[in-house]
């Protein structure tokens, strides 16, 4: 638990990945036709220990020159295995079942004696991770393809894939042109049911699709209080805030046939993230909840570019969206993203997510305190009412006055003219 807690902690001193090229290779049976192809992006950040209770965390990139030795093809198992540096591996086991086939495991073992990937490493023992991907229903004449970022975590490894394309069962030799994509690369554009009432309805915009923001609908009294508004930060290396957030956050979310919904607790909430020139992330995990926020910028502007979220329900079964394609919370870089007023936005057809008092600023903090903030259209909206009858009131009083000074001109040329 000791080491888990050092990673997370070192995880939110401000990891980044390096640049990434991808590793593209070719796996070939007896006959020498291709049997296994794979083209993808992997990044690691491990966590190891250096001297009795400190660990630090290193983050490298699975590399391009990256060998095949131990991969193999059969007719109903598929095993691709990528080989790099002094003695790590990256392996996937693949299963056939019918016109159907997935990916059963990743393993990942990486040889802490490797003094120049883990310097001062305490141990120098070969340790290994095996954990379960989402890779299932792969039509078997297709191809799985992934472009989202998909973040597998473990106790001490943290391994995200992205850019990913496999056909684990390739048939004839010749690679297929047909495309099983991933559910967070297939844009979602219908909304989840809504239990209860918000003053403002925001649709998360989807790539190449024109969506308006449904009108407020009113619904029934909210099942759950407002959540508490928590505060939030990622620091660099040297202890410097990088990222601040502020908000209450509600998560509703549709399982089978049921709607339900969660408040995320400040209390107890652990904190992980990393700052990037291009790209940070903020991870809020409590003990029903864990989400991830990806922000984005253009030079120009910042946004949410993606979210991850995962629920541990009351039924025991566990619950995972995803969409890596928003445009939500945008400002100007230097500037920070605020809106006062309960919001909600449709993430995916079974994701909705609800916020309260947010306020958030990726990119450019400086001092450790939120710069000046782009205020959303529900704040600004707020403070048309008061101002129009402010103004009204103006100029009913600029009427009565004016109305006074003529009336009272016109009595005293009448009484002059009298006179």
């Amino acid at each position: 638990m000791s080491r888990y807690a050092a990673f997370v902690l070192l995880l939110a001193s401000g990891i980044v990945f390096q640049v990434s090229h991808g590793t593209q290779v070719n796996v070939t049976d007896q006959e020498g036709k291709l049997c296994l192809f794979a083209n993808l992006t992997v990044n690691f950040a491990v966590s190891y220990e250096v001297k009795a209770d400190k660990n630090v965390t290193i983050s490298f990139e699975l590399p391009s020159n990256a060998t095949t030795d131990g991969s193999k093809c059969d007719t109903k198992s598929s095993t691709l295995k990528l080989n790099f540096g002094d003695g790590h591996s990256w392996s996937v086991d693949f299963t056939l079942n019918g016109d159907m086939y997935q990916a059963d495991s990743i393993t990942f073992s990486y040889n802490l004696s490797d003094s120049r990937l883990f310097p001062n490493a305490l141990s120098n023992e070969t340790a290994s991770v095996t954990v379960k991907p989402q890779i299932t229903n792969v039509g078997v004449d297709t191809c799985y393809s992934c472009k989202s970022k998909d973040m597998i975590q473990d106790e001490v490894v943290n391994m995200t894939l992205s850019n990913v394309l496999i056909q684990a069962f390739v048939s004839n030799g010749s690679k297929s042109e047909k495309i099983t994509s991933c559910s967070a690369d297939v844009p979602m554009t219908s909304a989840p049911p809504t239990t209860h009432a918000t003053s403002t309805t925001t649709v998360a915009p989807v790539t190449n699709t024109t969506s308006t923001a449904p009108p407020p609908t009113t619904t029934p009294t909210p099942t759950l209080p407002t959540p508490t508004t928590g505060r939030y930060s990622i620091k660099t290396d040297n202890s410097t805030v990088c990222l601040l957030a502020n908000f209450g956050l509600r998560v509703g979310f549709k399982q089978g046939e049921k709607y339900q919904e969660m408040n995320l607790e400040p209390n107890g909430t652990k904190v992980t993230g990393s700052c990037g020139v291009n790209i940070s992330e903020l991870q809020v995990a409590s003990n029903t909840m864990t989400i991830m926020f990806t922000f984005t910028n253009d030079t120009s502007k910042f946004r949410l570019h993606a979210l991850n979220f995962t629920a541990k329900t009351s039924s025991g079964v566990e619950f995972s969206e995803a969409n890596t394609n928003l445009s939500l919370w945008e400002a100007a870089l230097g500037s920070s993203y605020m809106c006062n007023k309960e919001q909600n936005y449709t993430i995916t057809n079974l994701l909705t997510l609800y916020t309260f008092n947010l306020q958030v600023q990726p990119f450019e903090v400086k001092k450790d305190v939120f710069s000046t903030a782009v205020e959303c259209q529900a704040d600004a909206e707020s403070f048309l009412v008061p101002i129009a009858v402010g103004v009204a009131l103006l100029v009913l009083i600029l009427i009565v006055l004016l109305a006074y000074f003529i009336g009272r001109k016109r009595n005293m040329a009448t009484g002059y003219e009298s006179f």
